[in-house]
């Protein structure tokens, strides 16, 4: 099981790309992201379940990773906040960095569900 939702993911697709986009416009480099067209990242095996946790985006800049969760409204916020814990947590674990993207539509989501976990709002990239 993914957990961003397959039809969360088809139906954003335009999103996704606006965000790679901004990436590689930004500097980063050997963008994987988990959409047609791109290598997708690790899938890492979530211990006492079958599931899966793959990143939506992984890029390197200066050297260093950076793990980058698209936020658009979910119908499963349990799922994504258990998926942004998860990737905060080994990206800190590894020294790496996480981010989160979000767009005009979706901002007081995101914030609340930063608010729901405690991850710092700075972890936050707003596109229009």
């Amino acid at each position: 099981m993914s957990f961003m939702i397959q039809i969360d993911k088809s139906e954003n697709t335009a999103f996704f790309e606006k965000s790679i986009h901004h990436l590689e416009a930004t500097g980063f480099e050997d963008i994987q992201a988990d959409i047609e067209g791109y290598e997708t990242p690790k899938s890492y095996l979530r211990k006492g379940t079958n599931s899966k946790i793959t990143p939506d985006i992984v890029a390197h800049k200066n050297g260093r990773k950076y793990f980058f969760e698209i936020s658009l409204k979910s119908e499963k916020p349990r799922l994504l906040k258990t998926k942004w814990l998860f990737l905060d947590t080994l990206s800190r674990m590894n020294s790496d960095y996480f981010r989160i993207i979000t767009t005009k539509g979706h901002y007081k989501f995101t914030d609340t569900m930063l608010e729901d976990i405690n991850l710092p709002k700075k972890s936050l990239i707003k596109l229009s």
